[in-house]
């Protein structure tokens, strides 16, 4: 990961999308509404570790190339930010889907103002990468994953309700999240 020397000093931005959303595991100075543009979030990593295994996969969120994503920028102070650094990457890259980058994110209190913000983006080379999968294939992958941090169908519906919280509607994910509450209420 380069660091240009702004980015070196002071305080570090964290961009959520995914789990990081209701569950960050760091500590923050503050949260804000964000948005990322030249990326969208989708469901399109095959989880062997956190929500699923090798032999059964899960699905989880990640940050694909194109469109952008209504999430949160976490502000962490200057002197959590190796530490905060070091945690993300042993949570994030377990198996390494995913590419450390630096992106623009912008601050929804003030549409004026940006930052600069750690986030992870999904790695398309990587034998983990999914793709577009249909809604069947997901609820397939949903339902079967399970792994070191629970099941794929919870991880699915606190990021909706993360999401409904910030007033965001993501319609693939609500539609995914509509059918795993039906299969699981009958």
């Amino acid at each position: 990961m380069s660091e240009n020397s702004q980015q070196s000093n002071g305080d570090l931005w964290v961009f959520a999308y995914g789990s990081l959303m209701w569950r960050p595991g760091f500590d923050i100075l503050e949260r804000r509404k964000a948005r990322l543009v030249g990326a969208h979030r989708a469901l399109c990593v095959y989880s062997f570790v956190h929500r699923g295994t090798p032999e059964k996969p899960g699905l989880v969120l990640g940050l694909d190339r194109g469109g952008n994503c209504r999430g949160i920028a976490y502000r962490v102070a200057p002197e959590k930010r190796t530490a905060t650094i070091d945690y993300l990457r042993e949570r994030e890259q377990v198996t390494m889907v995913y590419l450390e980058a630096w992106r623009r994110v912008w601050l929804d209190d003030d549409p004026r103002q940006n930052v600069q913000a750690l986030c992870y983006v999904v790695d398309r080379g990587h034998q983990q990468y999914a793709g577009r999968l249909s809604l069947a294939e997901q609820l397939h992958f949903c339902r079967q994953g399970h792994g070191r941090s629970g099941a794929c169908r919870d991880y699915v519906l606190a990021t909706v309700t993360e999401l409904e919280t910030l007033g965001v509607r993501d319609a693939g994910l609500h539609q995914l999240a509509a059918q795993l509450k039906g299969a699981h209420e009958t």
